[in-house]
């Protein structure tokens, strides 16, 4: 079975609901704690354990430039360390710690909480619908680029 084309204004549709709720989720409180970026490296380095900073940038995905700043402010933070790479001694890995994973925790479960809420004012089928996306989300964006993604931060993440 092959799934249909997909037009670009229904994906339009999907893209500006995601922003429009992360958006709503993201205000749920520790404004300026981490930033979105950030949050994403560390929701990375918890699921996957150490990576390079190539690694994580390729996964979030910004530039490296992007992520050596992000893991910056995280490592100034003390929610990251590096560590040496096991297979390669030239190189270092980032990995976080208890208290990159304990932030990291907080942010989620504030905005999971948000969404929970928002979610049990929908009909019961429209809740199952969105819990039953998520993989496929997870899915979607764990897809390799087609090309480089361009850096599209506007701004560079701080601590």
């Amino acid at each position: 079975m092959t799934a249909r084309t997909v037009s670009a204004d229904e994906a339009l549709d999907v893209v500006i609901a995601m922003h429009r709720l992360m958006r709503r989720l993201r205000r749920t409180g520790h404004n300026g704690t981490v930033h979105p970026t950030q949050l994403i490296v560390l929701a990375l380095l918890n699921q996957y354990g150490p990576l390079r900073i190539g690694e994580l940038a390729r996964r979030v995905p910004c530039s490296q430039p992007t992520a050596t700043t992000a893991v910056a402010g995280l490592l100034s933070a003390g929610f990251v360390d590096r560590e040496p790479d096991p297979t390669d001694g030239r190189a270092t890995r980032v990995a976080a710690t208890a208290a990159g994973l304990d932030i990291l925790r907080s942010f989620a479960h504030s905005e999971a909480e948000v969404l929970a809420e928002l979610m049990s004012t929908l009909p019961k089928d429209d809740a199952r619908l969105v819990i039953t996306a998520a993989p496929v989300l997870s899915t979607l964006a764990d897809l390799p680029a087609a090309d480089p993604a361009p850096d599209d931060d506007a701004s560079p993440p701080s601590a």
